[in-house]
């Protein structure tokens, strides 16, 4: 069976962040997490890229729940990462600001986020 693919940038809602602020960390998790696929599993970033590359922004309310969802993507082998700002603008130096998971198949990335509301 052949699934859809997509990967997701999880935010906080509860950093108030701008929206060229945010838009820029989204940014870093996409492209940290498409070559991390790339480069560890090239059948699934293949199949994502040929696909549309979809994405999906969710939020939580909680850093703590980032590290919960980075758990279970590692457990189903699939890449993920949290991003540390470098301090430079609006925000201390290492603010978790927006977990990526992902790209892989639909109904894997469904089973770590389903439960997250869209930005």
């Amino acid at each position: 069976m052949d699934f859809e693919y997509k990967m997701v940038i999880v935010t906080r809602k509860d950093l108030k962040l701008s929206e060229g602020k945010l838009a820029a960390q989204v940014a870093h998790a996409a492209v940290e997490c498409a070559l991390m696929t790339k480069k560890n599993n090239s059948k699934w970033f293949k199949k994502w890229i040929n696909k549309g590359a979809k994405k999906a922004i969710l939020k939580t309310n909680t850093l703590d729940e980032f590290y919960s969802l980075k758990e279970s993507a590692d457990k189903l082998s699939i890449s993920s990462i949290i991003i540390s700002d470098a301090g430079h603008t609006e925000i201390p130096i290492g603010t978790k600001t927006v977990l990526g998971i992902g790209p892989g198949p639909d109904n894997l990335i469904d089973r770590i986020t389903g439960h997250l509301s869209l930005l």
